[in-house]
């Protein structure tokens, strides 16, 4: 004798079969296990997830670390200090290239200072191997521009335009120390692109080069050709040198002949 089922109902009753067959046997499965390894592997799983947790937290310290390169907010601090004390005492540095940045920051301290005290000098440290020639004639035209007389002081190497700032400071309050070295020359650049666009560029060095030197002749006081030929080449000079050349006016070795210096008093000592 044979019979069939429709497959329909077979299998739903089959499928509810092996779930309640596997649902009861996971309970027994669980129901012999000890109690302490449950503990214990819960105790594992929560200090799986704390190293874990404190692994990411170490690394992404670190990656933050990585990120923010650059000084330390106190070193950063530190400086603005410096740098606010010695605006107090009317200095200003020129301590790196002359560009647009630098000159910016100097043109600005002028015009403050100016507007403070316009009866005061001001001083004006260089240690600059050059750079921008139009970024130095704003801040020399600053210098024109405000009242207080500007003394210079080399420290190190003023070279190119720093050599020009350098020189452009009042007659009678531009020093130098000892061991300065001090360069002119001519104006230097580049250009590409069509015929056109050369000569324009030439054109615009050659009057940056006529104008540099006929403000080196007024400094100096020597003859235009003679600056001319001075400057045709890197033209470097002692601290000395550059005094009888006229770039400078005195050679110091203390701070407080500066001070004595630009205060209209004759020095009477550290003058070299």
């Amino acid at each position: 004798m044979s019979f069939s089922l429709p497959s329909t109902r077979l299998r739903p009753s089959l499928r509810g079969a092996n779930t309640s067959l596997y649902q009861e046997s996971r309970r027994s499965a669980v129901r012999t296990i000890p109690a302490e390894v449950v503990v214990r592997a819960k105790a594992f799983n929560d200090e799986s997830l704390q190293s874990t947790s404190v692994q990411s937290t170490s690394a992404s310290r670190q990656i933050v670390a990585q990120q923010s390169k650059g000084p330390s907010p106190i070193v950063m601090e530190r400086f603005q200090g410096v740098a606010s004390q010695l605006m107090n005492q009317r200095i200003i540095r020129l301590g790196g290239a002359v560009d647009d940045d630098s000159c910016n920051l100097i043109v600005a301290q002028l015009l403050w200072l100016d507007a403070t005290d316009p009866k005061k000098d001001i001083t004006l440290y260089v240690n600059s191997p050059g750079g921008s020639v139009t970024a130095g004639m704003a801040v020399f035209d600053t210098m024109r521009h405000v009242r207080p007389d500007i003394s210079t002081v080399c420290v190190g190497l003023a070279a190119s335009m720093g050599a020009f700032l350098l020189a452009s400071g009042q007659q009678g309050k531009r020093f130098s120390l000892p061991n300065s070295r001090i360069m002119i020359h001519q104006p230097l650049g580049g250009a590409q692109g069509q015929a056109a666009d050369i000569e324009i560029q030439a054109n615009e060095i050659m009057h940056h080069k006529s104008t540099l030197n006929g403000y080196l002749a007024e400094f100096t006081g020597k003859p235009l050709d003679t600056v001319m030929q001075d400057t045709d080449r890197d033209f470097f000079m002692s601290a000395f040198e550059a005094k009888e050349y006229g770039l400078i006016d005195s050679v110091i070795e203390h701070p407080t002949d500066v001070a004595v210096r630009s205060s209209g008093i004759p020095m009477y000592a550290g003058e070299l």
